[in-house]
């Protein structure tokens, strides 16, 4: 699993706005990935808000950030255009990213039992190493949390 100093491990992923986003290309700048189960629902729409609300910071801070999900790019931007997001978001289908960061896991339900992602963000250094990860997130005051760890950068 990947943890706190280890090399983030590279992938080149379909973003909102018609790019892609490779990890490696965005050095020096730390990145701030966070991934979330699903575009429009309660928590990840507030994850996301909140995260668009403090774009001015990250980006005084120097950092770039990222939402990631399985949700295709209409979904993205679907989501984009009716929340007002600022972030660009990036597609992982294949949950290949998702698989190799640790987040796609077993999850339960209303006694049912499915694969998904586990709500993650990881900050990552302007050398491309895993400078702080916050995995089973709950939305509450996590962006305000992400943020003061990425001014102490």
């Amino acid at each position: 699993m990947i943890d706190v100093n280890d090399m983030a491990p590279d992938f080149t992923l379909p973003a909102t706005g018609t790019q892609d986003i490779t990890l490696s290309e965005l050095r020096p700048a730390p990145v701030v990935l966070f991934f979330y189960p699903r575009d429009n629902t309660a928590g990840c729409t507030r994850e996301a808000i909140e995260f668009t609300e403090s774009l001015a910071a990250f980006k005084a801070a120097g950092a770039k950030v990222f939402g990631i999900s399985k949700d295709g790019l209409a979904s993205h931007e679907k989501f984009i255009a009716k929340k007002d997001l600022g972030m660009p978001l990036l597609s992982d289908e294949d949950s290949d990213v998702c698989e190799t960061y640790g987040v796609w896991k077993e999850k339960k339900m209303y006694g049912k039992t499915f694969m998904g992602i586990e709500r993650s963000t990881f900050l990552i250094d302007g050398d491309g190493r895993i400078e702080k990860v916050w995995r089973k997130v709950k939305v509450d005051g996590h962006v305000a949390e992400v943020l003061e760890a990425v001014t102490a950068l």
